[in-house]
């Protein structure tokens, strides 16, 4: 009688291989191994490395990539590695390898770096040589090919070696600053010292507040193709308007230029029409898109070098805004417009916030929208009620950079110059607020751009898309 499959498990639906297809598969291979040219940031990332060694001399320093997440049983999600290590060795997206670990390890004079990695599949018959055409998640027949440890080596302008050796890199008794909660193996050999591993964390992140030559290129690059993104979506709004689940039709048109110019998405694209636009977040994208509406389309395209854009417009479907439409837009717009006014160097860096949020404020106290009797809006706070979240962040390898860095030196910081950031005041009319009127329910609108603080002001990055009501009336009728 046939064993059920459900009795004896099936991990997956591939069948066993004879011995002599896997003596076969063990012949025939060309050489193929190559020197890789210096990776183009690979100089920017060495100075950074040093910068690091600076900070904790006579400390072992251990970043991992992070590894594979899993999506479904045997497929896992695209491979994205932590924004710390990218930023110290300028890897490149589909050439990132799951488990990689940067070790730093200290010298008389500094440190000596390591990359510890999985090497191409060998095919020499050895232990690990059948992993080639059998791994689902590593081997090359399933995944593609990897660099050889001389290549990675060549690219990314540090020693490299197998991760197999990473347990014997990280013994002996080193004071050692871990990012933890990306590699398990790195987690387990290593004893938690939380203080100390905040204190990595935090310098990681404030050593990506100034962006230098490099990193500007790169951003400048990621926002170009997310203004492309957004005529590619202008274009397809029509067609949109057609479908039962049009959101998902401007998502898919963004999401394929991301694919297109760069590695994919710098965060999940948010298309929201109609009421869906009162929802900071909206990422279902799943309702219609219909002429009369606004389309709150808030997305970023990651570079191959991980870097993205991210930058909002709210778009009348049918080409024009309706009277209400453009009173609440031109109010967000002036809000932006004096958030942007405030950039500049030793400003700061609440200064574009406290500028868009006074706008906002004393244009809701002016539609009369303050409780009956009570303080102005402006002077309670209320106003927060119809724009909860704040009106920008820096942006980098992260949507959201620089998240863990002190109060000190972000939030409560001045901006510096080679500080990119984002400025996207909006307004959000919850479709069931009964305390304002019934025209501005489920009306929802944010405009974002991104800028590089400079010498003399702020550079508009995103300069692209037109940001004025008039002059998106005109963008979007050329492209229809």
């Amino acid at each position: 009688m046939e064993q059920q499959s459900g009795a004896r498990g099936t991990g997956s639906h591939d069948r066993a291989m004879s011995a002599a297809l896997t003596e076969n598969l063990q012949q025939g291979w060309a050489d193929t191994g190559t020197t890789r040219p210096l990776l183009p940031g690979a100089a920017f990332a060495a100075k950074r490395r040093a910068a690091l060694s600076a900070r904790f001399p006579g400390e072992r320093i251990v970043v991992p990539s992070g590894g594979f997440k899993v999506r479904s049983n045997d497929f896992d999600y695209t491979f994205r590695p932590h924004s710390a290590f990218v930023h110290l060795t300028a890897e490149q997206g589909t050439q990132a390898v799951p488990d990689s670990v940067l070790v730093f390890e200290p010298t008389g004079s500094g440190h000596e770096v390591t990359l510890f990695t999985r090497p191409r599949s060998p095919r020499d018959g050895g232990p690990n040589s059948a992993e080639f055409y059998s791994s689902r998640q590593h081997g090359e027949f399933w995944v593609g090919r990897r660099r050889t440890l001389s290549e990675t080596s060549d690219a990314i302008g540090v020693q490299a070696a197998a991760r197999d050796d990473l347990e014997r890199a990280l013994a002996g008794h080193i004071p050692t600053r871990v990012v933890r909660g990306e590699d398990a193996l790195v987690d387990a050999l290593v004893r938690p010292a939380r203080e100390a591993e905040a204190e990595l964390l935090t310098f990681l992140a404030e050593s990506r507040l100034i962006k230098d030559e490099w990193e500007v290129e790169q951003l400048r690059a990621a926002v170009g193709s997310t203004v492309a993104g957004f005529h590619d979506v202008v274009g397809e709004l029509r067609h949109a308007t057609g479908l039962a689940r049009g959101e998902r039709w401007i998502e898919g048109t963004f999401n394929r230029r991301a694919r297109l110019d760069g590695y994919g998405l710098g965060f999940e694209t948010i298309a929201a029409a109609g009421a869906h636009a009162c929802v900071l977040h909206w990422m279902h994208n799943d309702g219609p898109v219909r002429d009369g509406d606004l389309l709150l389309l808030d997305a970023g395209v990651e570079a191959d070098s991980f870097y993205t854009g991210d930058v909002t417009r709210t778009l009348p479907v049918g080409g024009r805004y309706t009277d209400v439409q453009r009173r609440v837009y031109d109010l967000v717009f002036a809000a932006q417009s004096a958030g942007i006014a405030a950039l500049r160097p030793g400003a700061r860096y609440g200064v574009f916030h406290d500028a868009a949020m006074s706008v906002i404020a004393e244009g809701l106290d002016a539609w009369g929208l303050a409780p009956d009797g009570g303080q102005s809006l402006a002077e309670s706070g209320l106003y927060r009620r119809f724009t909860l979240c704040g009106s920008g962040h820096m942006l980098g390898l992260d949507c959201h950079d620089c998240a863990a860095a002190r109060s000190q030196t972000y939030l409560d910081g001045t901006l510096e110059v080679g500080h990119v950031l984002t400025v996207e005041p909006g307004l959000y009319f919850q479709p069931d607020d009964l305390t304002i009127p019934e025209e501005l329910r489920g009306i929802g609108v944010r405009i974002e751009d991104d800028f590089l603080i400079t010498a003399d002001g702020a550079q508009w990055l995103s300069s692209g898309l037109p940001r004025e009501a008039d002059e998106v009336e005109a963008w979007m009728a050329s492209l229809r």
